[in-house]
């Protein structure tokens, strides 16, 4: 950093390629860079690029994610009709809650490579670090090698992005389609090609499909870019948006309206909706429900609290979230206002306008949202956040740099400094908060403080004597204040030994919520589970039915640790062999009330469980009229019934209290056969 260029000339335009120099120059670029670069920016790319990867890939066998979503992957590896679907279990009784195109990739991963910890795991580093190569490359093009460098490293040692990668929820998946969005969006804006954007469109409707609705946060700062900044006339821009807001209904919609076209007896339940369609999961649990908090119709419970910490605009900077994210956000704020003011009176067509208005709309969006909503909030799902920071520290904070150096106007002198201040003592702010945890957390509150004291003492030194090597050598120690604390945390993530899939987080807990780092994995083998040497994510062989009902074959393992139930009765290994010896053909193990305890008995036994409640149990998937069709076929034997009935709805519990048999060495489990159902 100690040569701050200008941003590069435009590239040339599409179509015409630079003159090659040398045989096999564009194999070399791969590794040395465009002509025109920095001879240290490929390098210092590349570098980034090793440590993401290994923060993202470290001690990948043993990596154990969501079993939630590892169970639905394992499903649609035993079934093609559950792979489209996104089924929690092979026979496609319900789905989880969401749509399957992040199941899909983990999916194709494993039936490619067998099932397990590092199959799984695979797509998600992938795509983690495509995404910052991605930022890289977008920041590059219009502010020059530096910037870029500094944005990739930035979102590489954002701690929930660590912790995220290492995980088998579909956001790492929704950043990379996100990403991609945007990188085609700017071309667009660049050229004024339609087929960019058409693909920008498309990018986003699989985003769409990855997470919903969060996909769509994006999607107004996209329309505004385009619209100013595209070197069109308006008539054209507004044409070309809406060709390609067809392309983004179509990408978006396609899985939706097949699933819902589709008589409901033929497909399975959708999990989280109210009446059974994806429409209402789009507009409830994964829309309107995740932001109001609003129940019946629009799906979540408002509990958002419980895991992020009250809504609010100070979320981001609570105990809970403030190590999670927060760390840059003072910087980018001051370097987003002041690249604005530098960009003055710049053409409409101004690319580096255009990107900060990107790239700010994008973290302001996103922090809004987040911090205000009152429905489900985890903090993993502020990763979504993070290239916007991260694309501003490096754009704006070299906008800062240059302005400072070359600059007349004397307001300039302090701007940079002052941000590289506050993002300091907001630093030692959160460091200081967890001291107590570690002494790698001390020595980077030491590291951040001393890097940034220095930091911004050689900016004023520099700019008031005229010493640019000076001015180089503080912008390092800023980029080391800044990046001293996240860098503590994301090591923890990256080598935790006890990561919670459900709810992973980087860092030591803080209190408030159902995360840190010392959580219970939600994709270990579950409590109980016999070792065999499998994998974590290995399910068994499939047992083959067979055997009689006995009390000698129920008192088997009777006292085995229980499994994590989800607010079921406890369900035993002892019962899940049980279960196998006397499935006697029966299409599902066993019937259980909620998708926790269904997830982690698919993944112990192999064999596809119903969840009859969906995630909370609240889900009406199973009704006594399907139940009995059910039993009366022979595809289910076994239900387990909670205390009170939850999740199964009072009538299908006292009917099968009534009718079943209960297995004495099991509390809760009951059988059934056809004769039952008559």
């Amino acid at each position: 950093m100690t040569t701050l260029a200008p941003p590069p000339a435009p590239a040339a335009p599409e179509g015409r390629h630079r003159a090659v120099t040398r045989p096999g120059s564009r194999l070399g670029r791969l590794f040395t860079g465009a002509p025109e670069d920095p001879r240290w920016a490929r390098p210092a790319l590349w570098a980034v690029l090793v440590l993401a990867t290994a923060l993202y890939a470290w001690n990948i066998t043993s990596l154990t994610g969501n079993s939630f979503y590892d169970a639905a992957v394992y499903s649609g590896t035993r079934s093609w009709k559950a792979f489209f679907f996104g089924a929690l279990d092979a026979g496609s009784f319900i789905t989880v809650d969401k749509p399957p195109f992040a199941l899909w990739v983990m999916g194709l991963s494993a039936r490619v490579f067998g099932y397990g910890n590092w199959q799984l795991a695979l797509p998600m580093v992938a795509v983690g670090t495509g995404s910052v190569a991605l930022l890289y490359r977008m920041v590059k093009r219009d502010f020059g090698a530096a910037a870029g460098v500094i944005a990739a490293l930035a979102l590489t040692l954002t701690p929930i992005t660590v912790a995220i990668d290492r995980d088998t929820n579909p956001d790492p998946v929704l950043v990379f389609l996100m990403l991609l969005g945007a990188a085609a969006l700017m071309r667009a804006v660049r050229t004024g090609r339609l087929l960019p954007l058409v693909w920008s469109g498309v990018a986003l409707g699989f985003a769409f499909n990855t997470k919903m609705m969060q996909a769509y946060l994006v999607l107004p700062v996209f329309l505004l870019v385009y619209l100013w900044a595209a070197r069109l006339p308006l008539g054209r821009r507004v044409r070309n948006l809406a060709v390609a807001t067809v392309a983004l209904l179509v990408s978006s919609a396609w899985w939706m309206v097949v699933v819902d076209l589709i008589p409901a007896s033929s497909r399975p339940y959708i999990g989280g909706s109210t009446d059974n369609t994806v429409w209402d999961l789009v507009i409830g649990y994964n829309g309107f429900g995740r932001i109001l908090g609003a129940s019946s119709s629009v799906g979540s419970q408002g509990n958002g609290a419980s895991f992020g910490g009250s809504s609010g605009l100070y979320r981001m900077f609570n105990e809970i979230m403030g190590g999670q994210i927060s760390w840059l956000i003072p910087f980018a704020v001051i370097a987003l206002v002041g690249g604005l003011v530098l960009c003055g009176r710049a053409p409409r067509t101004d690319a580096r306008r255009a990107g900060l208005l990107l790239w700010g709309g994008w973290f302001v969006l996103h922090y809004l949202t987040f911090a205000l909503a009152e429905g489900t909030f985890h903090p993993y799902y502020v990763t979504a956040m993070a290239p916007g920071i991260a694309a501003l520290a490096g754009a704006g904070g070299v906008l800062l740099h240059r302005a400072l150096r070359e600059g007349s106007a004397v307001r300039w002198a302090w701007v940079l400094p002052l941000a590289v201040a506050a993002t300091t003592l907001w630093a030692v702010v959160l460091l200081r908060r967890v001291s107590g945890e570690g002494t790698g957390y001390t020595v980077a509150a030491v590291v951040a403080g001393v890097a940034g004291t220095a930091a911004v003492a050689g900016l004023l030194a520099g700019r008031l004597l005229g010493r640019r090597r000076l001015l180089g050598v503080a912008a390092v120690a800023a980029v080391v204040a800044l990046l001293a604390g996240p860098t503590a945390y994301s090591l923890s993530a990256a080598t935790t030994t006890s990561a919670n899939g459900t709810n992973p987080t980087a860092g030591p807990s803080t209190g408030g919520g159902m995360g840190g780092a010392g959580g219970t994995g939600g994709g270990q083998r579950p409590s109980g589970a016999e070792s065999d040497g499998r994998s974590a994510r290995q399910p068994p062989a499939g047992g083959g039915p067979g055997g009689t009902e006995s009390d000698e074959d129920a008192q088997a393992g009777a006292g085995a640790a229980g499994l994590g139930g989800g607010g079921d009765t406890q369900v035993s290994s002892g019962m899940v062999t049980y279960l196998k010896k006397h499935q006697d053909g029966a299409t599902w193990l066993v019937a259980v009330a909620t998708d926790q305890t269904a997830a982690q008995l698919i993944l112990e036994s192999g064999q596809p469980v119903i969840s009859m409640g969906g995630w909370s149990g609240s889900d009406e998937a199973m009704t006594l009229a399907k139940l009995k069709s059910l039993v009366a076929a022979g595809k289910l034997h076994y239900l387990v019934i909670s205390g009170g009935g939850q999740g199964t709805g009072s009538e299908i519990a006292t009917w099968v209290k009534q009718h079943g048999t209960a297995v004495s060495a099991y509390s809760g489990l009951y059988r059934l056969d056809a004769s039952d159902a008559g």
